[in-house]
């Protein structure tokens, strides 16, 4: 991929010395530009920041306030996900008319190759991971970043021109886009999520769209026909759209007939895999398997490649994922279900009565949908966190009142065990994200399973 690099980078400053932070700093190194790492806490410990870097002697490492004399002698900044641009250092850098890329447009300027980019508000990581693994199954060259663990940054030097990239792209990161191409997009749905940073659903929408915003007509953005937020994009958008649907036969794109899901494409249609040869639970993992085929197929993978794939593909870990049996109660990890819509499908996939551990960091978001969707499932709710009232509330509205609010989450698999009987399922889904308490829904997630498997003693 050729792609004109209309700003000389001499010396970078990154803002936020996380995972990807590290990594935007260690891509700038190794193409010898000069590095500043920023970040605003003083309490970093400078020596052992530097063991992280590959090269922390050629790093200059400022923490707490960053003066105007700095943020004058840099030609950009490259913020971390984390950062929100209402920060008061990002404002001084706007009003210096400073530049500032995010983590993954600093990697598209520096990778070669393709890349399949996925965002969307729930199955992101399913349909990346999928998707990344069917790239790998056919090219020759393949990586997969972004939100699903290894940043674009660290990855983008090793990429040649036959490289295909498979990113997942949150709406954080799209944020500072600038040159970001992809060759094929993808929005999977959206619902309200981190709206106490993007302030409202519109500014939301926008901000997920921005994955095809500089595609051209040739390229292809894959879209949810069932999310009327995404059906409404097909007009508006520069790249040819493709469709997948579960609920609607479609003309042109992927859709679920019975119990197969078909490609309709240049008036044909073809079977893709029948529904008794995959091994994910639920419907919403039919979509996100949906999805990966209507990207990968306009990756121009063999549909044989495709299948095979999927037929072999178990899901990833935090999803809907079975941790074990003790005493007849059956454990999942759904850390990953970190808003309501996410916990929803967490909820729908259970088929057994459910002890569900929920509640974290408040995104902002309304509970009511989730609630209703205990659907008579769910015969105690155990909540910690910061939510755990407002979602307390919210559920008595709705009638439920078989409510626990514990301390931790070592005491809510601790209750659990308690009060499940035989047949049960014990469901971690908090509908939350895991900040504040944990680094990440992993450690949340990983830490769930240790809890459980301390219970066989």
């Amino acid at each position: 991929m050729s792609k004109e690099k209309k700003q000389e980078l001499k010396k970078v400053m990154v803002l936020g010395a996380g995972k990807s932070g590290i990594a935007a700093t260690n891509l700038l190194v190794k193409e010898n530009i000069k590095v500043v790492l920023y970040d605003s806490n003083e309490e970093i410990e400078v020596e052992r920041l530097k063991e992280q870097l590959e090269n922390g002697d050629k790093v200059k490492i400022v923490l707490g306030k960053l003066t105007a004399d700095m943020i004058k002698q840099c030609d950009l900044a490259v913020i971390s996900p984390g950062i929100p641009m209402e920060e008061e250092f990002v404002k001084k850098i706007q009003a210096a008319d400073k530049p500032i890329w995010s983590e993954i447009e600093l990697a598209y300027y520096f990778s070669k190759g393709k890349i399949a980019a996925i965002t969307g508000t729930n199955g992101k990581t399913t349909t990346t991971a999928l998707v990344g693994e069917i790239m790998a199954n056919y090219y020759e060259s393949t990586f997969v970043v972004g939100n699903i663990g290894i940043p674009y940054t660290k990855v983008a030097a090793d990429t040649k021109d036959i490289s295909v990239i498979t990113a997942e792209i949150s709406s954080f990161q799209l944020e500072t886009i600038h040159s970001f191409r992809p060759e094929v997009s993808a929005i999977l749905n959206i619902t309200p999520d981190h709206l106490n940073r993007h302030k409202t659903m519109e500014n939301y929408i926008l901000t997920k769209q921005r994955i095809c915003e500089n595609q051209s007509e040739n390229q292809v953005c894959v879209l949810n026909y069932d999310d009327m937020i995404t059906r409404k994009m097909a007009p508006v958008v520069t790249p040819k759209v493709m469709f997948f649907s579960r609920l609607h036969k479609l003309e042109e794109g992927v859709y679920l007939d019975n119990d197969a899901i078909m490609l309709a494409k240049d008036k044909q249609v073809k079977e893709v895999i029948k529904l008794a040869d995959i091994k994910l639970l639920g419907g919403h993992n039919i979509e996100n398997i949906m999805a990966a085929i209507a990207i990968s197929v306009s990756m121009q993978v063999p549909l044989h490649f495709i299948k095979n794939t999927i037929k072999e593909f178990k899901g990833v870990e935090h999803r809907i994922e079975f941790v074990d049996t003790i005493g007849g109660v059956t454990y999942y990890n759904d850390s990953k279900g970190t808003n309501p819509d996410a916990a929803i499908k967490g909820i729908q996939a259970m088929v057994a009565p459910t002890l569900l551990i929920g509640g974290g960091y408040d995104k902002g978001v309304a509970f009511d949908e989730w609630i209703e969707a205990f659907d008579g499932k769910v015969r105690y709710l155990v909540l910690l966190g910061q939510t755990a009232d407002l979602i307390a509330e919210t559920a008595r509205k709705h009638g439920f009142e078989q409510i626990i609010k514990v301390e931790s989450l070592e005491e809510a698999v601790a209750t659990c065990k308690k009060l499940a009987n035989p047949g049960d399922a014990v469901l971690l889904s908090p509908a939350c994200a895991s900040w504040g308490m944990f680094d990440n829904y992993e450690q949340r997630g990983d830490l769930f399973k240790e809890y459980v498997r301390k219970l066989k003693g």
